[in-house]
């Protein structure tokens, strides 16, 4: 975990990832909030952002004080407009394919996160912005969000991992038509689409979203891993398949420290202390 200057053995409340992205650290610790923070080219992914992504990802996903990720952007129009495409542009055919790499891994690197992850999404998330919210848990979204997957209208696919999160959230053929279309959804229809999943007032998509969090990093930190492991793992198996994966994942936890305190703090009617182990 980074420590501050003032004192070496205390969290540090925020750490910069290049200069693209910002984590702060909230619920002493237990909320990470992971900042899109290149506002002026409304978080673009450029090749040095994706970069940071996955450096910030990779740590976050192995810090065990950490019980949930909310994803929020610095940029007031934008969750994230997709792929820098002014830096795509200048690319060769043997440049981009160099890059794919990096930016496979920073959508990757979101997605694999072992805790939940919380979206909070205004104003424009299209292409791979869009796809950064499919690769969390939950998207909360304010009524300025505009969401959808236009790579077919400049020549390619998603390449995030849209073509099969998407699906995964609204069913093939509803997938197909925003593919294809290359439309872009406003907050409410997103809604009703199943496109995001809470939507609220103007301008609290943040707020929300770390309440969310916090919520959630109340509970047992062991508890959080394993419940997001089979719900992950279980999506596409048949049900029989489905309940292995399920009955691993709660023998992971039943033999644990959590589980013991969660119960005893039952109980005896007090605040579980979670152990983490």
């Amino acid at each position: 975990m980074p420590v501050s200057p003032e004192n070496p053995e205390a969290p540090a409340a925020e750490r910069r990832y290049g200069t693209d992205i910002l984590v702060r650290r909230h619920e002493g610790g237990h909320v990470a909030e992971l900042v899109l923070d290149r506002p002026r080219a409304l978080n673009a992914i450029a090749t040095a952002t994706a970069e940071a992504l996955r450096a910030a990802c990779a740590e976050l996903a192995g810090d065990r004080e950490v019980r949930a990720v909310v994803l929020t952007s610095s940029a007031e129009r934008a969750f994230c407009v997709g792929a820098d495409l002014k830096e795509r542009n200048s690319f060769t055919d043997a440049e981009l394919m160099r890059q794919r790499p990096v930016t496979r891994a920073a959508y990757t690197a979101v997605l694999d996160l072992p805790v939940p992850a919380v979206a909070a999404v205004h104003g424009f998330a299209l292409g791979g912005g869009y796809e950064i919210a499919l690769a969390c848990d939950l998207i909360v979204a304010d009524p300025s969000a505009v969401v959808g997957l236009p790579e077919v209208s400049v020549g390619v696919i998603p390449g995030g991992g849209g073509t099969q999160l998407l699906p995964r959230r609204v069913g093939a053929a509803r997938a197909a038509e925003l593919v294809f279309t290359a439309r872009r959804v406003e907050a409410r229809e997103a809604k009703e689409l199943g496109l995001v999943d809470v939507l609220v007032a103007d301008g609290e998509d943040r707020t929300e979203a770390l309440a969310l969090g916090a919520r959630i990093a109340a509970h047992s930190p062991l508890g959080l891993r394993a419940a997001k492991r089979a719900l992950r793992l279980g999506q596409g198996l048949d049900l029989r398949a489905g309940l292995e994966v399920e009955d691993a994942a709660w023998r992971s936890v039943a033999t644990s420290g959590d589980r013991a305190e969660g119960v005893a703090a039952f109980n005896e009617k007090r605040k579980p202390q979670w152990p983490g182990e």
